[in-house]
């Protein structure tokens, strides 16, 4: 069976299939017919000599839903796209966020990687059009989802995989003093034989949407109920994870595990600023929400 969203007339999503026991989580969710009425979180501005801006929404002490988000991205993709159209200045949008349980799936992605029974999901299961296949997203794992203009930096999506991946390698290192690495042939990053990082994105007329999934948290049980990205024979880790296990490392003990989040937050969005060489300019809820559904 093929699982894809469908478009309702009020701006969101659902699945085809859903779940049939979803449990409700402690953090706040945020449904997209009361997003307007959130504050978005305040961040100081990264400035560098780089003068290109970005837009960044840092919902990252929130669960939002995996298809309000996708909406947002599709909007503002045809944004981009209708002014690029235009000759019109198209700044990069970053949104940093964490969503609800969700399994997500690529345009091509092979049911044979879940395992359950699709009538059946534990969660809300998506068909998109980004590349790769099935993960999952939940509670204390970050996503962070670029929309950018890659005229604007290089028109290679090699290169563009390459610096996602040096983004969270970067955060690992400078923020928890953790070595991480690429292994060739894969897409993602990884500690050792454990995935930390998932990238899937989709690029069309040279405008890149979806993005980098980021451990940190993360309950990674309900990894188990998929082959994550069609990987069988590595593990998926977390921060979390490996700090703890690394607690003979003074640096350790530092961390409020609580605080987690927080703190990998700030780090990706400062990494991503300087990998690309970007202005970050922090935008309110109200302003994601304004930007209209077609032009």
């Amino acid at each position: 069976m093929i699982i894809q969203a469908t478009t309702t007339s009020n701006f969101g999503s659902f699945p085809i299939c859903p779940t049939t026991r979803y449990q409700s989580q402690s953090r706040k969710i945020i449904p997209l017919n009361l997003v307007s009425s959130q504050k978005g979180q305040e961040f100081t501005s990264v400035t560098h000599k780089g003068d290109k801006m970005c837009e960044c929404f840092d919902l990252h002490k929130e669960l939002v839903p995996y298809g309000d988000a996708w909406n947002w991205q599709k909007v503002i993709f045809r944004e981009k796209s209708w002014l690029i159209e235009r000759n019109e200045e198209c700044p990069d949008t970053l949104i940093v966020l964490q969503h609800q349980p969700v399994y997500t799936m690529g345009t091509g992605s092979s049911i044979e990687y879940l395992n359950f029974d699709i009538k059946n999901a534990p969660f809300e299961v998506y068909r998109t059009e980004r590349g790769g296949e099935v993960t999952y997203h939940g509670p204390g794992q970050l996503t962070m989802y670029p929309i950018i203009n890659l005229r604007n930096h290089k028109m290679d999506l090699h290169w563009y995989l390459r610096e996602l991946e040096e983004v969270v390698i970067r955060v690992l290192s400078s923020t928890f003093s953790i070595k991480a690495s690429r292994i060739e042939g894969l897409t993602g990053v990884w500690v050792g034989d454990q995935k930390l990082a998932a990238i899937g994105i989709k690029v069309s007329q040279w405008i890149a949407y979806h993005g980098l999934a980021l451990n940190v948290t993360t309950d990674l049980a309900p990894f188990n109920l998929i082959v994550p990205c069609g990987i069988r024979n590595r593990k998926v880790g977390s921060i979390k994870g490996l700090l703890e296990e690394s607690c003979s490392n003074a640096k350790a003990h530092h961390f409020d595990y609580t605080q987690l989040i927080d703190i990998t937050s700030q780090s990706l969005i400062r990494e991503f600023s300087e990998v690309f060489q970007l202005k970050i300019q922090q935008r309110s809820l109200e302003f994601l929400v304004k930007k209209p559904e077609s032009l």
